[in-house]
This record gives C-alpha cells, structure tokens and sequence, in this order.
C-alpha cells in the first residue's frame, strides 16, 4: 500500500491535484489542491469530479482493510456536494470502511475545507474478490 501514497497510482489523481499522505486499518486520507484541470469554467470544481475522488478514497481505505492479494471494485457510488470549492484551494479528504463481510464492503468519504466545514459526502458498496486459500 505504501507505494499508492501519492496519486494512488493513477496519474488522473495527481493532474486533479489529489496526493494521498496516510492510511491504516480500513481508512486512507489525502489532501486535495484542486487544480483548473478539477473546475469547469466558471470557476468552482466541477460536480463529476467529486465522484472520482470520492471513489478513489473509498478505493484506497477499502484496499487497506483487504488481505494482500484481495481484490475490490465499485458496485455502486453516490455522493453530495453542499459547499463549492475552488482551484488551488487547501481540502482534506478522507474515505473508511464501515463494514467490510467476505463479500461486499460499505465505505464512507468526506471532503473538507481547511477550516473544516463539510464540502462533499460521499458513500459506496464495493464488491470484494478473495484470494484462493
């Protein structure tokens, strides 16, 4: 997992300006610098790219709770924007596990300002494919 810090392996990660700096049991977080590539062109980011780093968090915090050699995918994602964020603005990011059972996974993210204030919630189901004993 350590070599996932940073963009997580996807260069689309880094041109939106997300780096991931920490993981652990079932949870990973990032910071995230919206680049102009993340906004549309009045200025705020643009509502689908939410989805990515939504997707990605849960992603990353639903490898972190798997066995090495598990495997996980998207089933289903929503998510929500309450607040608008901007280029080059300072947010925080953060996706966890809330149940993980041999098959399905249930995840949780948010997207914060510096100041704390929710920006972006999201939710997913992934599908898990075990390794062969």
């Amino acid at each position: 997992m350590d070599r996932s810090l940073g963009d997580g392996g996807m260069a689309l990660l880094s041109l939106l300006g997300l780096n991931f700096d920490a993981y652990g049991d079932g949870w990973a977080t990032a910071t995230w610098t919206p680049t102009e590539l993340a906004c549309n062109p009045l200025g705020p980011v643009h509502g689908g790219v939410y989805g990515v780093i939504h997707d990605a968090a849960m992603n990353f915090a639903t490898n972190s709770a798997l066995e090495n050699g598990d495997r996980a995918m998207t089933l289903d994602l929503a998510y929500a924007t309450m607040r608008p964020a901007q280029a080059g603005g300072s947010l925080s990011v953060r996706g966890e596990t809330v149940r993980v059972s041999r098959q399905v996974a249930y995840l949780e993210s948010t997207v914060r300002d510096a100041g704390g204030e929710l920006i972006s919630k999201g939710s997913a189901t992934f599908i898990l494919r075990r390794k062969e004993a």
